[in-house]
């Protein structure tokens, strides 16, 4: 509710004082000389609060949100190096599209309008974007807002409180049976790519995450205690993978024959002075092996289905691929229809003969 009080100074002049009440929100008063820029600015000010794109910090009437998304990627995000990749080109999408806002005047309704033309709009290889992508691109500005409104004070409230996500597809559970698995093994094999196949059979044998074997130095493997040391983790923390049987043998062969010194990649780019770039020769192979549906993290998939079928357990799956919690697992750690079959067919002839 707004109010609008006539005042009279000590000089005699005469100003209006505006105030807006709404509940739930802090009260807003501002001085005018004139009633009618008073009445607007209260009947402005109420309908913005209504709206949700009303703060009371003066530094949202001042800040865009450029502003914000710069002072974001130059103090924060500098910070997350390992997030700089893929949050940076989705902020400076944002900042394409929002930025001549100023952040008073940045409602959900504008956000979501915006989060609605994302999802339209296709990738490099003339893909729709997936729901989980359009969610990163929300999760990447979200922060940056909570930021500002949590430690810079220059906002109240975020708008994307009110904003919900996208409903994104159940985790895939797409591995190899045994065909398939020989197939992509020999195309490996054959393939111009000195490191592919080693790098391959390590991802099936310890279930490690791509970038996480591309980084691997030599000074991170110890064959006489037979592990990995792996320093840089998506969970930021380090993890020591088995090193056994046929992956063992193959990357001490490995070694006698590309290890430089201990500094270096295990598997290194032309010039030795970063990991190398898998992504060609990765989709060649898959051409040759006729392999529909099936991308390199699906072999971390097909890690934890192989120990499962072999007994393991959901903790010990859960320690080897290095999760916190066993929801992932369940995920991963799914059996197939045949295994499935056969172990039903099993109990059968045990019971009834």
């Amino acid at each position: 509710m707004a109010t609008i009080e006539k005042r009279i100074t000590q000089d005699n002049k005469v100003t209006y004082r505006a105030k807006v009440r709404l509940k739930g929100f802090p009260v807003q008063t501002a001085s005018f000389d004139r009633l009618t820029d008073a009445k607007r600015w209260a009947q402005q000010t109420e309908a913005a609060i209504r709206e949700g794109r009303y703060f009371k910090t003066s530094a949202a009437k001042k800040y865009t949100v450029a502003d914000l998304l710069d002072r974001y990627i130059s103090d924060v995000l500098v910070r997350k190096p390992k997030s700089i990749a893929t949050q940076k080109p989705q902020l400076i999408w944002w900042k394409q599209e929002l930025g001549s806002y100023l952040l008073c005047d940045l409602t959900p309704s504008i956000i979501v309008q915006t989060r609605d033309k994302l999802a339209k709009s296709t990738t490099s290889r003339n893909k729709q974007l997936s729901s989980s992508t359009v969610n990163r691109y929300m999760a990447a500005l979200s922060h940056a807002i909570s930021v500002a409104v949590k430690e810079w004070g220059w906002l109240d409230d975020s708008p994307m409180t009110k904003i919900a996500k996208f409903k994104e597809p159940r985790g895939r559970v797409r591995y190899l049976a045994d065909e398939e698995r020989d197939r992509l093994l020999q195309a490996c094999r054959d393939s111009a790519n000195p490191y592919l196949y080693c790098i391959v059979v390590m991802a099936i044998s310890t279930g490690a995450r791509k970038m996480e074997l591309l980084r691997l130095k030599w000074k991170d493997v110890d064959f006489k205690r037979q592990i990995i040391v792996l320093h840089e983790t998506k969970n930021d923390e380090r993890r020591s993978l088995p090193l056994v049987g046929y992956a063992l043998e193959l990357l001490k062969q490995h070694s006698e024959k590309y290890q430089i010194n201990k500094n270096d990649y295990v598997f290194p780019s032309k010039n030795g002075l970063l990991p190398m770039d898998i992504r060609t020769p990765w989709e060649t192979v898959l051409r040759n092996a006729e392999l529909e549906d099936f991308r390199f993290h699906d072999l971390r998939h097909c890690a934890a289905s192989y120990l499962t079928m072999n007994g393991a357990s959901t903790h010990e799956i859960a320690e080897v691929l290095g999760h916190k919690t066993l929801s992932m697992v369940k995920r991963y750690s799914h059996l197939s229809d045949s295994h499935t079959a056969e172990i039903v067919a099993k109990m059968n002839n045990k019971i009834f003969g």
